[in-house]
């Protein structure tokens, strides 16, 4: 929902960023491979309650996510590095979730497996979406420079990292913001699969 706002507000400082980074001929990919294993480390950092240190390398890890995509956009976008991005995205949200089921299983467990329930639903549908556009040819004028279509909703990439700030913040809160965003994500699923069945039946139709 808030993504489009995010992204206006980001994306030219992104692209000086990108340009100097192209002058020193750094890749895209390497970008991406980088802020994932970055993110990654997040996962122990919350296992062991460190919750400031897991809280940087979440930051840094989507500000490698911005910059791999900005740098794209300057050296040309490619469908291997897009599934790049997009996989090791997917795979960084599911991880937070699971460090803070680490840190503590008796408060946790329950809410992080609920939120990663409400994930998938977000995820299928955002992606199985993006296939059956790619197939049609459908245009979305909102993410143009994306490298597959971006189904949007109430929850998108803003709304999940704030979420993750905001448990790393107030672990102790961690089942109820986990509570709170899990149900808009599986609004956000809902919203997904009625407009996105009503949009490609409606191509097949006509």
């Amino acid at each position: 929902m808030l993504d489009r706002y995010a992204i206006a507000v980001i994306r030219w400082p992104l692209k000086q960023a990108a340009v100097q980074l192209t002058k020193w001929g750094i890749k895209p990919d390497t970008v991406t491979l980088s802020g994932f294993l970055i993110g990654l480390l997040a996962v122990p950092a919350l296992a062991l309650q460190v919750y400031w240190l897991a809280l940087v390398f979440i930051i840094i890890n989507r500000l490698f996510d911005g910059l791999d995509g900005a740098l794209a956009r300057e050296q040309g976008l490619t469908d291997a590095g897009g599934f790049l991005d997009i996989t090791l995205d997917f795979i960084f949200y599911a991880a937070i979730p699971f460090g803070f089921a680490l840190a503590d299983p008796a408060s946790n467990a329950i809410a992080a497996s609920f939120l990663l329930f409400c994930f998938m639903g977000t995820g299928a549908s955002f992606l199985a979406f993006a296939i059956m556009a790619s197939k049609h040819q459908i245009d979305n004028p909102v993410y143009a420079n994306k490298s597959m279509y971006y189904i949007g909703g109430i929850t998108e990439g803003t709304e999940t990292i704030a979420s993750f700030v905001l448990m790393c913040l107030f672990p102790t809160y961690m089942a109820w913001i986990a509570g709170v965003f899990g149900a808009a994500c599986l609004m956000t699923a809902a919203t997904r699969v009625w407009a996105g069945y009503r949009t490609l039946h409606d191509v097949e139709v006509n």
